[in-house]
């Protein structure tokens, strides 16, 4: 089922994020006392890089997988259909596949570069890319398999937050020349992990609102209500709160 954020909730996430990046730079502090050898602190300093990154995608996979729509059709409620409807999940479709794609494509030549110290331009043939696309926007048409995309997703974000992590610690720098780079101009490479995963966030909500129990089948889509607005705002509020994270454990 689809579980809205409480208030309670909100509450206890905006709270994590802007205490636990203070608590892991005293982590950092005690760790930098035995940087020379094993320790405690040095162990769950390691592992604090990953512990927000798990928490938000459990609870993206809680908040925002198994979404819940009106899909009554009267006179009186507005209906997408027709030419408008096939541009729209022609749209939504390709452009979200292409994301995953490319999330993942990045992210190994992203893991590639830092523990084998080499580049591997990722190189897929167009007609190879073609196949690619089709095969996983049947994946995203099928409901089981969208959920499993889903899942891979949250996987791939928080194996990749790990490699930043393991890379910043290592001063290993991950900078322009990585391909990760190359489709966000900043200096902070989890920057650019968090925006695939918005984009699919955002993406993922609009494919599941169109397709919906029977709507393509039907090929008849009901307007979006007002309720429906509010889950894109609870997603823009969650990686705000993400963002903001990121922000403070960088300073």
């Amino acid at each position: 089922m689809n579980k809205n954020f409480s208030s309670t909730n909100f509450f206890l996430i905006s709270f994590f994020v802007l205490i636990f990046p203070f608590i892991q730079k005293q982590w950092f502090n005690l760790y930098l006392f035995n940087i020379n050898s094993s320790s405690f602190y040095s162990i769950i300093y390691y592992l604090s890089g990953i512990i927000c990154p798990v928490i938000f995608a459990f609870n993206s996979l809680n908040h925002f997988t198994y979404y819940k729509f009106n899909s009554l059709i009267n006179k009186e409620k507005k209906i997408i259909s027709g030419k408008k409807l096939f541009v729209l999940v022609l749209l939504i479709l390709i452009s979200l596949s292409f994301l995953i794609v490319n999330y993942f494509l990045v992210n190994i030549e992203l893991a590639i570069k830092l523990f084998h110290n080499q580049s591997f331009l990722i190189r897929v043939k167009v007609d190879h890319e073609i196949y690619i696309l089709f095969i996983v926007s049947l994946f995203l048409i099928l409901n089981k398999t969208k959920i499993l995309i889903k899942k891979l997703i949250l996987f791939n974000f928080i194996l990749t937050a790990f490699f930043i992590w393991y890379a910043q610690i290592n001063n290993n720098i991950v900078d322009g020349n990585y391909l990760i780079n190359k489709y966000l101009i900043t200096g902070n490479p989890n920057f650019v992990n968090l925006a695939f995963l918005f984009l699919f966030e955002i993406k993922f909500f609009l494919w599941s609102f169109l397709s919906n129990k029977n709507n393509l089948s039907d090929w008849i889509v009901p307007k979006p209500l007002k309720k429906d607005y509010l889950n894109l705002l609870r997603i823009i509020i969650f990686y705000f709160l993400l963002l903001v994270y990121y922000f403070l454990i960088g300073q």
